[in-house]
């Protein structure tokens, strides 16, 4: 095992994976599915890449295995390490391409990338694609990937060192920010060492599974958990009656049972009956099968216009509409009687996943002083505080959240999952208690993307100009509230897209289904209404005989244009730019009409063509809600810095954004810098993680505590050393003052000494919005976006593939350009799998993809090459003049790419994802 002889006695049944994480301590290798789907689980034996999720321990007797924590001995034999860290050339290639993001994927990435280079030193990317077909990034990082692999090939074949990416800093750079730098966290993740919740193990630490009813819609009737008790291993078995607090939590509305009992409503198949905790997994997995349920069959409802019906069976006792959100700009009925063209179709978009490689894993743990500690990656740590409170009947105060790394989580880790289960199976055994969802529960439990559907309708004048647009929404939010209101708002008020447009009106209604429920997911509402309204601005451009890039040129947002909620856009407006660059690389590849089909020349069946579309999205919560974050900078006796705040982090690239920006404020290295995130009891609450907010909302939150920090160690020294605050300057671990010069860690002794700890605290508001339907500015910020994508559309099969994207991002300034790169081509590598590939099935309320091989995430052979332009148009208010990109980068993917169909094919996508068989037989050809 990693070069060391290994002597273990056997468990009949036990996997490699399971040896290595939980006997060895080998934590590196990671978990992802247990169903040899997406590659995390990669180790070699005898330089051979498997999947140790299914590959018997017992077939490891007398082999060479070899993991990612082995790797960097490997060294010696294949290339000179160029780090300290006397990392893998794979390894450190993979840091500096900005190769990772939530870094769970990263060990199966690199085993799989080692194992190629043994046997083909020069792979080329079709060679590599090849051999990690099967490993997926959630996050999306294959360029990087691609790239950081031939780097590492090619410095293993001359033993030099990797070369960096040519990656071209922000417009103006800082000392520190606007600079291509590392993540803090590149080092941990590359090398195994980053643990995540499930790599944490305490004494007498308990195993919990989850009984789910498994029917969509019923009244439980009875539960009988006696013969689970009865189980020897088992510990506690906890039904609805036992919970001593508050019975239900929510986000935003308290509508989930976190226990459904009996006489209880059943709304979908995960919902939660009863919860065991036992000595080992595979005990409390036998329990669950023990505890007999009994139901009383309803009606089940299972899409939202269904649910909107008169007639329709009320699954909340107010009814089915959660809520109806109108949009009203001028007079509709006007704005079409002064068009000189009218258009009208209805476009869907289904159910998705998140799909993060890394599932929910929850650990509560009691502690002497009579608290909880409990352990989980989440988006919203304060949040999971209030809400494991209530459901234990304690003040705030009693509960801890640690939050830990997480494997992913793009909205789908903002809603509790197992630790309010988990916290009270803790607090009834007095024991730490581990809640691992396997894949299935997973599909079956969290809340998914909304499925909508939305008729869109739009006036113009014969010149193109926009005169009116009306659009209609359902959104299916699924049993319970979730963010369904404020997701299917944001959906509704971008649904005219990013157009000024003189005559708007919008109703979605937002509706409660049998279905699994829906909350956040990376572009938060405006994906589903992007693909409407940029799919009918090509069908109107077509119809007035116009170029789609011009007719979107014509009406775009600008700076003093009026958005359709009645917000001025006085400054921050680059969707022109973006417009622009797009184009004009697009015709210089695309030649002056890339709209055109073209044949594929020796493939006659192949037929090929561009498509465009753009887009825009809010940055930070709006539309009245307060929006604040908190942080703390501190200067500690060693003479480093530790800048705090709850904010999460979830792979997006968050702790390098606040290293760079209180670098730059203290004028000290980023590697003097350290980031600590999610601890309920040591950091401030930054606020949730969603809605684009956090570069710019705590990013200036530690901007400011920087700055009142660097303001506070001036006075200090310049009052002791009786010199004005001007001659008193930092540099690199050092202190100046006036020709005196002294350690960093110096001046904290001191100031330690006289009582003035040198640490300050800032709270973050930012600039205050108003509500929907109030006029003014209901969102401080917007990014914006412009896509062009070329397809290749096969005529005789359907089948479609991406080869190039062009895309340009308004980002207001890039702070951090390595992950800014990494965030848009993440970005659009999901949007294709959401375009193309993915698709949560349901039939009457049942989970047809309940295992990840049927859902099919995009892989490294879905990636195709994206040039992309970095736009600045700062916002004043913004840390640098940044505003938000982790959701702008995927909401013009999937209209750019069915435009690009129908101008290939002539066939109009109106439904997610593309149906391959629909274009066939749309040709005539199936």
């Amino acid at each position: 095992m990693n070069g060391q002889e290994v002597d273990l006695p056997v468990v009949p049944g036990e996997m490699l994976s399971d040896l290595l994480r939980y006997r060895l301590g080998l934590t590196g290798t990671k978990i992802g599915c247990n169903e040899m789907e997406c590659g995390a689980c990669t180790v070699l034996v005898d330089g051979e890449p498997i999947l140790s999720c299914s590959y018997p321990a017992v077939r490891a007797q007398g082999k060479h295995v070899l993991t990612i924590e082995g790797l960097s001995k490997a060294v010696e034999e294949t290339a000179k390490a160029s780090t300290e860290e006397s990392l893998h050339p794979l390894q450190e290639a993979f840091i500096k391409y900005g190769a990772l993001q939530c870094g769970f994927c990263t060990p199966g990435q690199i085993m799989t990338s080692y194992a190629l280079l043994l046997r083909n030193p020069e792979p080329s990317d079709e060679d590599i694609k090849t051999a990690l077909k099967d490993t997926l990034c959630r996050c999306g990082a294959y360029p990087a990937i691609l790239q950081a692999i031939k780097a590492a090939a090619k410095a293993m074949r001359t033993g030099s060192p990797v070369e960096p990416p040519a990656i071209p800093p922000a417009s103006k750079p800082g000392k520190y920010v606007g600079k291509v730098h590392p993540r803090p966290d590149a080092v941990a993740k590359v090398t195994g060492r980053a643990k995540y919740t499930d790599d944490l193990q305490f004494e007498g630490m308990l195993h919990a599974r989850v009984k789910r009813a498994m029917v969509p819609s019923a009244i439980v009737t009875r539960i009988d958990v006696s013969k689970a008790r009865a189980l020897p291993g088992v510990v506690a078995v906890l039904t609805a009656e036992d919970i001593p607090g508050e019975h239900n939590h929510g986000l935003v509305i308290y509508d989930w049972p976190i226990l459904v009992g009996v006489g209880e409503r059943v709304r979908y198949v995960g919902d939660a009956l009863a919860l065991v905790a036992a000595e080992t997994r595979e005990i409390a997995t036998q329990a669950l099968d023990l505890i007999e349920v009994e139901f009383e069959p309803l009606p089940v409802v299972s899409d939202p216009v269904q649910a909107a019906q008169p007639d329709a069976p009320k699954i909340h006792p107010n009814g089915n509409l959660l809520k109806h959100i109108k949009v009203r700009k001028g007079d509709v009925a006007q704005g079409f009687a002064e068009a000189d063209v009218i258009l009208e179709h209805t476009f869907y978009t289904p159910m998705h996943d998140h799909a993060f490689l890394e599932p929910e894993c929850s650990i509560a743990r009691p502690t002497p002083d009579g608290r909880m500690e409990v352990y989980v990656g989440s988006q919203i740590p304060y949040a999971d505080r209030q809400q494991i409170a209530r459901a234990l009947g304690w003040p705030e105060t009693r509960v801890h959240v640690i939050g830990q790394l997480m494997g992913g989580g793009f909205g789908g880790k903002e809603d509790i999952a197992g630790q309010i289960h988990a916290a009270l199976l803790a607090h009834a055994t007095g024991r730490p208690v581990k809640l691992l969802y396997d894949r299935h529960e997973s599909l079956i439990a969290h809340p998914k993307r909304h499925a909508t559907q939305i008729r869109v309708k739009v006036g113009a004048k014969s010149d193109g100009r926009l005169t009116a647009v009306e659009t209609e929404l359902y959104g299916d939010t699924g049993a319970y509230a979730s963010l369904g209101e404020k997701v299917m708002t944001r959906a509704t008020t971008h649904s005219s897209g990013p157009y000024e447009v003189p005559h708007v009106k919008a109703d979605c209604y937002a509706m409660y289904t049998n279905n699994p429920p829906a909350g956040a997911f990376r572009g938060f509402g405006v994906m589903q209404s992007a693909f409407a309204i940029e799919s009918i601005m090509d069908m109107l451009a077509e119809r007035l005989g116009m170029d789609p890039v011009e007719l979107r040129r014509k009406n775009a947002l600008r700076v003093g244009s009026v958005t359709n909620t009645g917000q001025v856009l006085r400054q921050s407006v680059g969707l022109l730019e973006c417009i622009e660059k797009v184009e004009a690389e697009m015709r210089r590849l695309g030649g002056p009409n890339p709209f055109e089909p073209k044949a594929v020349p020796g493939a006659p069946h192949l037929r090929r063509a561009w498509g465009f579309a753009v887009g825009y999205k809010n940055t930070g919560l709006g539309g009245g809600a307060p929006d604040k974050a908190g942080a703390e900078v501190e200067l500690r006796r060693d003479g480093t810095f530790q800048v705090r705040t709850s904010s999460a982090e979830l792979g997006q690239g968050l702790p390098t954004v606040l290293q760079l920006i209180a670098a730059e404020e203290l004028n000290q290295s980023p590697r003097r810098i350290e980031v600590l995130l999610m601890d309920t009891d040591l950091t401030p609450d930054g606020g949730p993680t969603t809605a684009s907010r956090q570069t710019f909302v705590t990013g200036n939150a530690v901007r400011y505590a920087a700055r009142a920090l660097k303001e506070l160690l001036t006075s200090e020294l310049s009052e002791r050393y009786d010199v004005p605050p001007e001659q008193v300057r930092f540099v690199e671990g050092l202190a100046q003052i006036n020709g005196r010069t002294l350690t960093l860690q110096q001046v904290a002794e001191e100031m330690m000494a006289s009582g003035r700890p040198p640490v300050t605290s800032y709270t973050y508001w930012a600039p205050a919005t108003r509500p929907l339907g109030e006029g003014g500015d209901m969102h401080f910020a917007f990014s914006f976006a412009a896509q062009a994508a070329e397809v290749e559309v096969n005529t005789l099969t359907g089948e479609v593939k991406v080869l190039r994207m062009i895309i340009a991002n308004d980002v207001g300034y890039a702070i951090n350009p390595l992950g800014l790169r990494g965030q848009i081509e993440g970005g659009a590598i999901m949007g294709i799998g959401h375009t193309l590939t993915e698709n949560f099935i349901l039939k009457d309320g049942h989970v047809v993809t309940d295992r990840l091989a049927r859902y099919r995430t995009p892989s490294i052979v879905h990636t195709p090459e994206i040039i992309s332009f970095v736009v600045e148009h700062p916002v004043a208010e913004g840390p640098y003049g940044a505003k938000g990109v982790g959701e702008i980068v995927l909401i013009p993917t999937p209209p750019a790419i069915t435009n690009a169909i129908y101008n290939a094919v002539g066939v109009r996508v109106d439904r997610l994802p593309v149906d391959q068989e629909m274009i066939c037989k749309a040709l005539n050809n199936c």
